[in-house]
């Protein structure tokens, strides 16, 4: 019996992560690269290059594979539409992959399920900009709809004169998504994944912080979280996948906040695995690349338990070490508990090029737990020589207190 072959369009670390995960499975995993040199290729023995934003190499990719999915959202719909009107599985599809590609569709579609959102407004110019925060207050969160990612495309206005001067985002795109500053307790995820045929998991909620706009680590589950609040969020992303017709993985991130609503408000939507679920990879019954692979073929799907009491993930971000195997040896020693999950890039400063997991059993202190990932992740970052490597931890942003 021939296995299935699946074709991933996006050749960066995701695309390299599921590969051990169709391995394992006796699956094809086929890589559709940007350039011979990105992160999956090694891993991914066919990985051909093309532009996933021509319609010609995304025919060429798809003969042959028994399933599309993704690396990233960035694929044109119209190319999509186009390949599934030509026979082509593609998981997830166009209908909902587009709301995780335009923030003011997934708003509208949030608020149509009547989930929380944040306060929001579609401005097709700076007089509508400016209105919407003079009704609502500054300071105002100003995104273009599209292409925005780890920070980017975001700009926070506070006052009238900050909205003013925003006029040039308005000529490359319109029209913009205008949302309220949230004040929010901190950062959550809620990461499920769904079968062509409604079938779906969800993994525990957990607490993730950012940095500089970056996810910098994940703690799983999220310490403290009201039961009820978990289960809300739980719910709201399988609902979210289902109602928009979801396959694959979907990471829901939110807001918590305290006294309003539930208990959260939906921040962003994204279909396919997720930065807030690389934990999953140690920490879990199955990861987050096993199932998306699952799910995509639409066989059942995997337990998604906890393997202990917590699970830390810490990213590494380029810095000043640019030989990354040669701190191996005084990383691995640091803490021989640590999974170090390299993604094979050159190295530039504040790009993601790998992270350590950390999985603590009953009894264990999670904010232990993240010392330890920090100090790993720090040598391997700075050189087990530098200042701030081997010898110091990476500083650890500073965690909210929560409720017992």
């Amino acid at each position: 019996m021939t296995f299935p072959v699946i074709g991933v369009v996006g050749g960066g670390q995701l695309a390299r992560m599921m590969a051990p995960a169709a391995t394992a499975l006796g699956l094809e995993l086929r890589v559709l690269a940007e350039a011979e040199d990105v992160s999956a290729v090694p891993a991914v023995p066919n990985a051909p290059v093309g532009d996933y934003r021509s319609l010609d190499d995304l025919r060429e990719f798809a003969r042959g594979v028994d399933v599309l999915t993704f690396d990233h959202e960035h694929v044109p719909t119209e190319h999509l539409l186009t390949l599934m009107a030509e026979g082509v599985n593609v998981q997830p599809g166009p209908g909902a992959l587009v709301h995780a590609q335009d923030k003011l569709r997934m708003r509208s579609a949030v608020d149509a399920l009547g989930l929380p959102n944040p306060r929001w407004r579609a401005a097709h110019h700076v007089e509508e900009l400016v209105a919407f925060g003079d009704e609502i207050g500054w300071p105002v969160v100003l995104k273009t709809p599209r292409g925005g990612y780890d920070g980017k495309g975001v700009r926070v206005l506070r006052s009238r004169a900050d909205a003013e001067e925003s006029i040039d985002w308005f000529g490359t795109m319109t029209p913009l998504l205008a949302e309220e500053m949230v004040e929010f307790s901190r950062e959550l995820s809620a990461l499920v994944a769904r079968t062509p045929d409604g079938q779906s998991r969800a993994w525990p909620v957990v607490h993730t912080i950012q940095v500089h706009g970056v996810c910098d680590e994940v703690i799983a589950p999220a310490p403290g979280i009201d039961p009820a609040v978990a289960a809300a969020a739980q719910e709201a992303a399988l609902r979210i996948a289902d109602e928009l017709g979801v396959t694959g993985v979907m990471a829901a991130e939110l807001f918590e906040t305290p006294g309003r609503g539930v208990g959260f408000l939906v921040n962003e939507l994204a279909m396919r695995p997720h930065n807030t679920g690389h934990w999953t990879q140690d920490g879990c019954v199955t990861s987050q690349f096993e199932q998306h692979l699952r799910a995509v073929l639409g066989l059942p799907l995997g337990a998604t338990d906890v393997l202990g009491e917590w699970a830390i993930m810490k990213n590494y971000l380029g810095g000043a070490n640019q030989d990354l195997f040669s701190a191996y040896p005084a990383a691995l020693a640091a803490d021989p508990a640590a999974k170090v999950h390299g993604y094979g890039k050159s190295v530039r400063p504040g790009r993601k090029i790998g992270h350590v997991n950390l999985v603590g059993g009953a009894g264990s202190d999670p904010d232990e737990l993240r010392a330890r990932a920090a100090r790993v992740a720090a040598i391997i970052r700075d050189g087990a020589s530098a200042p701030g490597g081997a010898d110091a931890p990476q500083d650890l942003p500073a965690r909210p207190k929560e409720k017992a």
